[in-house]
C-alpha cells in the first residue's frame, strides 16, 4: 500500500497522470527517513527541512501540514503494510497539483507516502570493500537550490550510471569551483588525525539530516575538531578515513580512492554515538 493525499492505494495502482509535475518539470521535493517500530528517526529535522524547502520552492504549505498530520500519515501507511513493528524505509514526496508549463495553474500541493522494509533496526557499519572514484562528466551548481533534496536528481542518475559500468560502488560530485561536494547518495567526511571535515552548504552540498546530526554530535566531543570548509580532490590521497553519510544507511566508510586506502576507526566511533541519539531523538 502507498498513501496519496490521505488515502491509501494497492502498490499496482496507477495514480499519477501524464500532466505529474514532478513527472514533468522535477517539481518535488522529497524526504527520506528510517522508522523502527513506528519510531521516525529525526522525523522534527525531516519536517523543518521539508517545510524550508517548500517555502523556498514557493509551494503552497497547507494549514493541515501540521507535522502530527503527516506523521500520522506515515503511520498509517506504515500500519498498513504491517511496518509499524518493523524497521522501514520511508519516503514522503510532495509536489504541485497537476497544470500548467513552467508556470503552475496553481500552487496547491498533494503528497505520497511509501515505505519498504529494512534489514536492521539500527545503523550498523558496513564491511567489505566500498571503492569510490570522481564522477567528473558534469559538475553542481553551488547555490542554494542544490542544498535541497527536489526530484531533479539527474546528476546523481548519470553518475550511478558511470559507477555502475566502472566497477565502483559510489562516485563523488564535484561543483563548478573543482571542490568535491558530496557522494552519490549521501554527505562525504574526510578524516585527517582528530579533524573531521565536510564541506560547507554554499559549496552546495545536500543539507542532509545525518550531517547536521553528525556535525552537532563531533561538536560536542573533546577527541574530534569539525572543520566545515571546500574539500579538494588533492586531499583525498592523504585523508586517514573517508565516509559517507545518509538518513537510511548512516555511515558508510570508504575502503579505497584511486590508490589510496583507508581504515573505519573513527566511523566505528561515530556510528554507535549516531545510534543513541536516534533512539533519544
Amino acid at each position: 500500500m502507498f498513501n496519496f493525499d490521505g488515502q491509501l492505494h494497492p502498490e499496482e495502482s496507477k495514480i499519477l497522470t501524464h500532466t505529474n509535475r514532478g513527472l514533468r518539470y522535477g517539481d518535488a521535493l522529497f524526504e527520506t527517513m528510517r522508522a523502527v517500530n513506528g519510531k521516525l528517526y529525526f522525523w522534527e529535522d525531516h519536517y523543518l527541512r521539508l517545510m524550508a524547502s517548500m517555502r523556498m520552492l514557493r509551494m503552497e504549505i497547507p494549514m493541515s501540514f501540521t507535522m502530527e498530520f503527516l506523521e500520522e500519515e506515515i503511520q498509517k501507511t506504515l500500519r498498513s503494510k504491517d511496518l509499524d513493528k518493523a524497521p522501514a524505509r520511508v519516503r514522503l514526496t510532495v509536489f504541485r497539483k497537476d497544470g500548467g508549463r513552467y508556470l503552475p495553474d496553481n500552487n496547491d500541493t498533494s503528497f505520497l507516502v511509501e515505505a519498504e522494509t529494512l534489514e536492521q533496526p539500527f545503523y550498523v557499519l558496513p564491511g567489505g570493500d566500498y571503492e569510490i572514484e570522481l564522477f567528473k562528466d558534469y559538475t553542481l551548481n553551488a547555490d542554494p537550490l542544490s542544498t535541497l533534496k527536489t526530484a531533479n536528481k539527474l546528476l546523481n542518475v548519470v553518475g550511478s550510471v558511470f559507477a555502475s559500468e566502472n566497477g565502483y560502488d559510489n562516485c563523488l560530485i564535484i561543483n563548478q569551483h573543482k571542490h568535491i561536494v558530496e557522494a552519490l547518495n549521501g554527505n562525504l567526511f574526510v578524516v585527517h588525525g582528530n579533524t573531521i571535515k565536510t564541506a560547507p552548504l554554499e559549496d552546495g552540498c545536500l543539507n542532509g539530516i545525518i550531517r547536521k546530526k553528525l556535525i552537532e554530535l563531533i561538536g560536542k566531543l573533546e577527541d574530534y575538531e569539525l572543520e566545515e570548509s571546500a574539500v579538494s580532490p588533492f586531499e583525498l590521497q592523504k585523508a586517514d578515513e573517508l565516509f559517507i553519510t545518509n538518513s537510511i544507511m548512516g555511515i558508510r566508510p570508504v575502503t579505497k580512492y584511486r590508490k589510496a586506502e583507508y581504515g573505519n576507526k573513527v566511523a566505528a566511533d561515530l556510528i554507535g554515538k549516531l545510534n543513541a541519539v536516534a533512539r533519544l531523538g
